[in-house]
Formats: C-alpha cells, sequence, structure tokens
C-alpha cells in the first residue's frame, strides 16, 4: 500500500513538473525553439543527476534529490522514460558494479563532492552578492562568460551559428548571417556613451566606459491590434505611428513589431532613453541608471502581467537572432541581458519595479541566457529597496532573486547587531550619492560638448 501511494506521489509529482514545462512553453511555436526550450531545462536536471548519483550513501542522495526537485523529473532523464519493462541483465550487471564501486569511495572524497554539489546547487540558483560588503558579488562562472556564440540551452545540431557577421547592407536594411535582417530608415544617433561602473574594490574613483555592456528588455505597453488578417491596416498603420513617436524621443534602440520585423531606432555607440532609474550587477561592478550602459531591446506588445508569453512567434525568433548579434557584436555576457521589471526602481520611494514589464514571463532560457529571476536582485541587496502593495498585487510574489537578497540584508544586521532599517537606510543613501555622480558625470560630459560643438547644436534646434 505504501509502495502505491509512494508510486501515485510520485507520477503526479512527474506529471505535475511536465505540465508546468508545458505551460511555460505553451506560446513557443517554433518547434525548434520549443525543442531547444524543453531540451536545456532537462539538461540541466541531467547534469544534478550526475553529481547526485556519484554520493556514496542512499540517505544522502535522496534527501539532496527531493531537496533539488529531482525526484519529479529523474524518469525523464532516463532512455526509458516510462520506466517500462526491467532491466535488460548487462544494464543490471553494470548497475551493480556501480553500487560496489560507490561503497569503496573514502569518506574524505564523499565529503568533497557534497562540497561541490552545492556550490553547483547554489550557483544554478542564482549568482549572490557577498553579504559583507555593501556591493561585492559572486563573479560569473566561467560558462556564463563565454563568448556570445555560446548558450546554456542545448543547441539542436546544425543551427546554432559560430558567428554572426554582416552578409549585405542595401538602403535602408542589413542582412546578418543568422537570419536577422535590420531595418535603418528610422535610426537616429544619440547622445555618445559615458558611465561609471561603481566598485568598492576599485577605490573612490569610478571606472569610465563608452560602450554598451548589456541589453535590457522591454515591452512598449502600446495600444495592440488582434493579430489577425482583417486588421491588417491597423496592425501597420499602429507600428508605424510607434516608430515615428519611439524614433523622434529616442526611446530604445531597438524595436520589434507584431510581424518579427526589426528596426533600428538609436544607434548602438550612441544612449537611448530606456531604463530611466534602475539597477543592475555583475561580479562586484555596479551600475546605476542602464541608459548609458545598455542598449534597449523592445517588443510591440502589452505586457498584461506575463501571465502568458506576450510576444508572436515572429517577434520570439528575430528577437533571440538580435540578441545573438549584439552580444556577439559587443561581447555582452549572458548574465548582462535583463528585463525592464528586474532593474526599475523608484529612488524616492526606496521601492524595485517602478516599471514591471517582463518582471515575470520573459524566456531567458529560450534565449540562450540564464533565468535572471533566480539572480540575487542587487536593486535589494546592494541598495536596500524594498517594493510595495502594488507590487504584490501584480506579481503576488517577488521573484527569488529579491527573497535571496532579503535574506542576505537580514544576517548581515543580525551579524552586526543592527536593525534592518539601519543597514537598509545605509545601503539607499549609498544609492543617493552615486546616483548623483553619475548624474554630475552626465551633465559635465553634455556641457563639454556644447562647449565644443555650440555651432551645431544651435542649428540642429
Amino acid at each position: 500500500m505504501a509502495a502505491s501511494s509512494a508510486s501515485g506521489d510520485g507520477s503526479g509529482r512527474r506529471e505535475a513538473f511536465v505540465a508546468r514545462l508545458d505551460r511555460t512553453s505553451h506560446d513557443i511555436h517554433d518547434p525548434v525553439a520549443k525543442l531547444r526550450y524543453i531540451r536545456g531545462s532537462l539538461e540541466r536536471y541531467r547534469r544534478l543527476d550526475a553529481r547526485i548519483r556519484i554520493l556514496p550513501f542512499p540517505s544522502w542522495r535522496r534527501v539532496l534529490s527531493r531537496a533539488s526537485g529531482l525526484d519529479e523529473v529523474r524518469p525523464l532523464l532516463t532512455a526509458r522514460p516510462m520506466g517500462a519493462g526491467p532491466l535488460p541483465p548487462r544494464e543490471r550487471r553494470t548497475a551493480l558494479l556501480a553500487r560496489v564501486l560507490d561503497g569503496a569511495i573514502t569518506l574524505a572524497a564523499a565529503a568533497m563532492v557534497v562540497l561541490s554539489l552545492a556550490v553547483f546547487i547554489h550557483r544554478s540558483r542564482s549568482p549572490r552578492l557577498t553579504a559583507g560588503t555593501v556591493s561585492a558579488a559572486v563573479e560569473p562562472a566561467a560558462s556564463e562568460a563565454a563568448p556570445a556564440a555560446q548558450t546554456e540551452v542545448v543547441p539542436v545540431a546544425g543551427l546554432a551559428p559560430t558567428a554572426v557577421w554582416l552578409v549585405e547592407r542595401g538602403p535602408g536594411w542589413e542582412q546578418y548571417s543568422n537570419g536577422l535582417r535590420i531595418d535603418t530608415g528610422f535610426s537616429v544617433a544619440g547622445e555618445p556613451r559615458r558611465y561609471q561602473v561603481f566598485t568598492e574594490e576599485l577605490g573612490a574613483d569610478p571606472t569610465i566606459r563608452h560602450q554598451p555592456v548589456g541589453i535590457v528588455f522591454h515591452t512598449t505597453e502600446s495600444d495592440v491590434w488582434p493579430l489577425e488578417a482583417a486588421y491588417n491596416d491597423s496592425l501597420r498603420d499602429s507600428s508605424h505611428k510607434l516608430l515615428r513617436y519611439v524614433s523622434r524621443k529616442k526611446l530604445y534602440h531597438y524595436l520589434i513589431d507584431r510581424f518579427g520585423r526589426v528596426y533600428r531606432l538609436v544607434e548602438e555607440e550612441t544612449k537611448a532613453n530606456h531604463a530611466g532609474n534602475s539597477v543592475w550587477a555583475q561580479g562586484i561592478q555596479i551600475y546605476v541608471n542602464l541608459n548609458q550602459a545598455f542598449l534597449g531591446v523592445a517588443f510591440e506588445t502589452r505586457w498584461e502581467g506575463g501571465r502568458a508569453l506576450p510576444i508572436t512567434q515572429a517577434q520570439f525568433s528575430t528577437g533571440r537572432n538580435l540578441t545573438d548579434y549584439l552580444r556577439q557584436r559587443w561581447q555582452i555576457a549572458p548574465e548582462m541581458c535583463v528585463s525592464h521589471g528586474l532593474t526599475s526602481v523608484n529612488p524616492k520611494k526606496r521601492l524595485i519595479g517602478h516599471h514591471l514589464d517582463w518582471a515575470r514571463g520573459f524566456p531567458f532560457e529560450a534565449f540562450g541566457l540564464p533565468d535572471q529571476y533566480n539572480r540575487l536582485a542587487p536593486s535589494v541587496a546592494v541598495f536596500g529597496f524594498g517594493y510595495d502593495e502594488d507590487f504584490i498585487k501584480v506579481l503576488g510574489e517577488p521573484w527569488t532573486g529579491v527573497r535571496d537578497a532579503e535574506r542576505i540584508l537580514s544576517e548581515e544586521a543580525r551579524r552586526q547587531g543592527r536593525s534592518l532599517d539601519e543597514v537598509r537606510s545605509e545601503r539607499q543613501r549609498l544609492f543617493d550619492r552615486w546616483a548623483a555622480e553619475q548624474a554630475r558625470d552626465e551633465a559635465e560630459g553634455a556641457a563639454s560638448r556644447a562647449q565644443q560643438w555650440p555651432a551645431s547644436n544651435e542649428s540642429g534646434g
């Protein structure tokens, strides 16, 4: 009876995992993209399963399997996922030999395995900022810092290009080797890039940079028509109006319309006004107000709370191709590709989530990127920001990285013998100081450019 109950419980967990995976990938209609997404999800569990299986003690394996969620998916990782039939004789002999070898592992070696496994699980969930300092963070793993052509998603053989290059250029367009076609007819130049990279370890003077270091994904939150042939004229006219407005305001570097067409609106080498008050981090390096440091890529759509993937199949495909191109051209690390909702803050109210587009639901893994919802939230861990009831009404529950950051703040307050409010206030004052330094540097740069080219500024109106 107990065995039957356990079997039923395992089947239920497996069905729940499959259902959850199906819901997550439901709106990915491209079969190749969906296969990449599913294979990438299972591959991470397969690597974790391989590490757990080498532990010598069954009790350890059971505890870690339950804690990591492997019990739900292990039947899907085998050559016979339905569990049909007993093992053939050769596999039984192999399994017996494996158990004998397991028993021969020394306790010291087992301890080392447990330690490395703990690090692996921890890094898989979320890179964390060092608890003892306001700006320290774990450096990205070597696999995450790989060139842009390499991703965490298992690629389908023969479909992942080793490089992306410009194939051909014509009046108002560019064609790239991965199928990406960019319309350049609306493109304008923004202000030259200049931003500070803050870190305590580099001393009082921050590093100054002039090239983009990351990508922020947006939704336009503009009115959208049903994607049906009967609305074709309205769809086209609405997109053109949006393009003209965004180009005039220099809001994003790129916009992807409902049909998957990619438009360059602001030159990549220059700044666009897309991120506003925002925070992100890479290792010990902290970025404040990301307009200067990050490229802005917007999908023409409404986020609608992120309960379903709000982009079309065409937008999904070209968005992935555009991301691959930008990452390779500017050598952007995968952990520096993030959604607007994860970075946006309200500095006056000390709150995260001032803008919530893509605060959940962005298909990071299908884009070949780490799941940023599991990364430690630097706006909370570094600057002590909180969230309000409006945030909870939309999301229901903060993403995992926010909860991890809150635990770090609480641990630091206990260690220092201070209240949590005191620690938060100290971190928030740090944001004020760094944001003021960044704003002052931008103002000085603008004044310097105005002195160098006064005639062109006057003629430009």
